[in-house]
C-alpha cells in the first residue's frame, strides 16, 4: 500500500482519479493550488485507488495524506 501525500500547503484544485480507479507510476492523482500555481501530485506506484482523502477545495497541509493507493 502507497500512499500520495501533500508536498506542500495549499488547496485541492482538481481531483483526478476516482476511487477503484487503476493508475501508474507516475500518474497524476491530484492537481493543488497554492500561491496561484497548479502542483501535480502524483502515484509512485502502479495500483487501485483504495481512498481519496480529500475532497475539491478542501485546505491541506504539507504531509497530509491525499489518497491512498494498493
Amino acid at each position: 500500500m502507497s500512499q500520495v501525500v501533500a508536498n506542500m500547503a495549499g488547496s485541492v484544485w482538481k481531483i483526478v482519479v476516482k476511487e477503484g480507479e487503476a493508475v501508474s507510476n507516475g500518474q497524476d492523482v491530484v492537481i493543488l493550488e497554492s500561491m496561484k500555481m497548479e502542483i501535480p501530485l502524483s502515484s509512485e506506484v502502479d495500483g487501485t485507488v483504495k481512498e481519496l482523502k480529500v475532497s475539491e477545495g478542501d485546505f491541506v497541509n504539507e504531509g497530509d495524506v491525499i489518497a491512498i493507493i494498493e
